[in-house]
């Protein structure tokens, strides 16, 4: 390759990189189409004035020798001379300051023409189920962006509506299933207490128990999730070290059962939130670690500042990319691995909720939700909140 060559794709490269990084900002090709303008319009005004220059001379010149008119020449002579070499490096580096300038002054434009949809951006990016009644309304903003803006305002305006018809049918359905329920629970206990009950109407009643107690766990944590995305009417500081003290206590026996110890690490932390729902989340984190565990393993619960509760357990393998669907709603990992303390044969009952509720109990509360897998099996979830403001 000659020396022909390397200077073509150099100068190609480096094209193709400037482009690149003007492309990456709109910011940064808002400055550029505004440089660009203000080069070209600044070439236009000196065309324009040499135009006029000439022009002045022609007519001077006229003037002077057609008509016997004695007008000064413009522009007048002996302003022409050669600059001095001090001179010259006087106007470089007057057009480095100017050109320095003029990028400024482009760039310093081109965000303030795109701060309204800085500002949509930062609106959108905060929305979420506790706050669907905010809008962005940017009354002052020019016309095409006041339209994007008016746009967006009117499609979550039918995002709420359809968001809280979905709760509200969540919330009401679980209410109206809880009679029926209660009265099947009723109804079976009853009939299993009977003196002519047969040892098959027993076994009978209890599968018809253990079905009715999985419903009953499924309509509860169905009310959580639509009470805790609908957002928290009012906080208060929560102890979060001595609520979990007492979850831990809770599940002794449970953790008994499994074969599984329980160890606490916990500091003083002050949170701000429901203590109902942070307690509905330390019991479902709790189940979940101490059910799917081995015999002979431990769950360690950890309350400290950052982040503020993190709960890791021994367990079978899983796979990172398997993390995410635990989070959600009536998902499980594998056949085997289904949310709830297992039943007297084995299998796994519950509805599928318990790491979703945490998630949205979470949400509610202004925090994070992170899950990782355990080196050796197991999980590590992980909570972050924001601390009590003091005072």
């Amino acid at each position: 390759m000659n020396w022909r060559d390397r200077w073509r794709d150099g100068w190609r490269d480096a094209w193709r990189a400037s482009r690149a990084w003007l492309e990456s900002s709109l910011r940064r090709r808002l400055a550029a189409a505004l440089a660009v303008t203000l080069a070209a319009g600044w070439l236009v005004v000196m065309a324009v004035a040499d135009i006029i220059s000439n022009v002045i001379q022609s007519v001077t010149y006229a003037y002077n020798t057609c008509f016997g008119f004695h007008v000064p020449v413009w522009p007048p002579e002996g302003n022409c001379a050669p600059y001095s070499t001090s001179s010259r490096w006087a106007l470089l580096v007057f057009l480095v300051f100017f050109l320095a300038a003029v990028i400024a002054g482009c760039w310093a434009a081109a965000g303030r023409l795109l701060a309204p949809l800085a500002q949509t951006a930062e609106t959108v990016r905060q929305l979420g189920p506790q706050n669907l009644g905010q809008r962005i309304r940017l009354g002052g903003a020019p016309d095409s962006l006041r339209d994007l803006t008016d746009a967006i305002d009117g499609a979550l305006d039918r995002l709420a509506s359809g968001y809280e018809s979905q709760r509200r049918f969540a919330a009401n359905a679980s209410h109206e299933l809880r009679t029926p329920l209660a009265a099947q629970r009723l109804l079976t206990e009853v009939a299993m207490d009977a003196p002519e009950a047969s040892a098959d109407l027993g076994r009978l009643g209890l599968q018809l128990l253990r079905t009715s107690e999985r419903s009953e766990k499924l309509i509860e944590g169905l009310l959580v999730l639509a009470e805790s995305d609908r957002g928290l009417p009012g906080k208060v500081p929560v102890r979060l070290d001595e609520l979990t003290a007492s979850a831990l206590d809770a599940h002794e026996e449970l953790a008994g059962k499994h074969g599984v110890s329980l160890r606490r690490t916990l500091a003083a932390r002050v949170v701000p939130g429901d203590p109902v729902l942070l307690e509905q989340l330390l019991g479902n984190l709790l189940r979940n670690a101490i059910a799917y565990n081995e015999p002979g393993g431990w769950v360690q619960v950890v309350v400290a500042t950052e982040p503020a509760l993190v709960i890791s357990n021994t367990g079978p393998q899983i796979p990172a990319e398997a993390v995410p669907v635990l989070f959600e709603p009536f998902r499980r990992l594998g056949a085997d691995r289904i949310a709830g303390p297992a039943d007297g044969n084995g299998r796994r009952g519950g509805a599928g909720l318990g790491l979703s509720i945490v998630r949205s109990v979470t949400v509610a509360h202004g925090g994070t939700t992170r899950a990782r897998p355990r080196p050796g099996g197991g999980l590590v979830v992980e909570i972050e909140m924001p601390r009590a403001q003091s005072g």
